[in-house]
């Protein structure tokens, strides 16, 4: 649990930051503004989604005065090591303290030269280990799922950060991590009091990942089966997998996964467009019922 004062125990996921950038070329002002509001409400994190470079993190950093942001991930096979390493110094000395590198092996389907992640992600940390401007272990996660990849998580960076898990998931990522490793798990959330409606929303956003054979691999290694993937989630899946409901609802489910041994949770909501939308009443209604830290 030594990792959560820098990280919180609360911080927002969002691809919103990401998606900006990669299609307008620019964020408005609309995002400073956000972002300056995480802050101020008392997350921990923001974690940038969607595979961004690592300078789509300084003008958040820049509009912000104490929040640490993340990469929730950067892919390896998209963001040379070299020029990740200098980007990430750069940021450094900017904004000391502030930028974690969130690293991930992103999925075959969207990368042509996909080929042994395991190995393609140990000898990508050893390529920043060996940069002119290195990033050093405690400054970097790893967008870990299955049992070789947390591992390297726990010995050569400062943890783990799993997409698309549950608190059980959590528990033995925990045991695999050892006691001194971040593990900050992603949770999605839709804020709905109707639960069809909500599982609803919740599998039109999840269906995409049900296709992506990383995460089936790892649902089936806790517990779920080909069923459960059917016609965007099983009741099942979807429960497990969001936190459906209100506010208060979201935090009773955060608490079940520090309470599996989670340092930090990063949370997602789930509106009509995630990938784009800055859903900033959500944002305030969680930071009314989450014991942040500041």
């Amino acid at each position: 649990m030594a990792q959560r004062s820098r990280f919180g125990t609360f911080g927002i996921w969002s691809a919103a930051w990401t998606n900006a950038h990669r299609e307008e070329g620019r964020l408005g002002p609309e995002f400073a503004a956000a972002a300056a509001e995480l802050d101020a409400l008392g997350f921990g994190t923001l974690w940038l989604g969607a595979s961004p470079a690592v300078p789509y993190a300084a003008p958040v950093l820049e509009a912000t005065r104490r929040i640490t942001v993340a990469t929730g991930i950067c892919s390896i096979w998209s963001h040379p090591p070299d020029e990740v390493a200098a980007d990430r110094a750069a940021l450094a000395r900017a904004y000391p303290g502030r930028f974690v590198l969130g690293l991930g092996v992103s999925h075959e389907g969207f990368v042509k030269a996909y080929a042994r992640p395991y190995e393609a992600m140990r000898d990508y940390l050893t390529a920043l280990d060996e940069a002119a401007e290195p990033v050093p272990a405690a400054d970097r996660v790893l967008a870990a799922l299955g049992p070789r990849m947390l591992a390297l998580a726990r010995d050569r960076s400062a943890g783990a950060h799993p997409y698309l898990v549950t608190p059980g998931y959590t528990r033995r990522a925990r045991e695999i991590l050892g006691a001194e490793a971040l593990l900050a798990p992603e949770l999605m959330v839709v804020l709905d009091g109707d639960p069809e409606k909500a599982r609803a929303l919740a599998r039109q956003y999840l269906s995409l990942y049900l296709g992506l054979p990383n995460y089936t691999r790892n649902l089936r290694r806790i517990g779920f089966d080909d069923t459960d993937f059917m016609e965007g989630g099983s009741d099942r899946l979807v429960d497990a997998l969001f936190a459906i409901g209100d506010a208060d609802g979201v935090a009773v489910r955060a608490a079940e996964f520090l309470a599996a041994g989670a340092d930090h949770i990063a949370i997602q909501v789930v509106s009509e467009d995630p990938e784009h939308d800055l859903p900033r009443e959500a944002w305030r209604q969680l930071a009314a019922a989450l014991p942040l830290d500041a």
